[in-house]
């Protein structure tokens, strides 16, 4: 095991994944906010999280012949639309107020996020220098 191989570490990759996939989708919805009949999307952290480990070669152990095979699925799987809500009489449902907010939250954890990876890769570099 090498010294990057750190279960946190990728941990840590795949929430900035997630949040890198989150953010797409919400500019996507910002982007379209005025256009007639577009539908508000959402990153879905589980199929991001499945793409990630098919990214890194992770593949799932099948011990019986029923169990559910996995499958890699197309690049921009992990957004997906909703339907289900419109706000404006030409059929769009982004609520551009709730985007901001997505937006803003999705920043923060990205933030949070990245404020961690940068502490364990610090702690790495004190113990590489020696404690020094």
């Amino acid at each position: 095991m090498g010294l990057f191989d750190s279960t946190t570490i990728q941990q840590l990759e795949r929430g900035l994944s997630g949040a890198a996939n989150e953010q797409k989708a919400i500019s996507q919805n910002i982007a379209n906010a005025d256009t007639p009949g577009y539908k508000e999307r959402r990153a879905s952290f589980k199929q991001s999280l499945e793409q990630a480990s098919a990214e890194q070669g992770l593949q799932a152990h099948k011990t019986n012949n029923k169990h559910i095979n996995f499958s890699n699925g197309d690049k921009d799987s992990y957004i997906n639309e909703k339907t289900q809500e419109m706000y404006h009489a030409n059929g769009n449902g982004v609520d551009i107020d709730k985007e901001m907010s997505e937006l803003a939250k999705n920043q923060l954890y990205f933030n949070a996020v990245t404020d961690r990876l940068s502490g364990k890769f610090g702690s790495l570099k004190t113990a590489v220098r020696g404690g020094s």
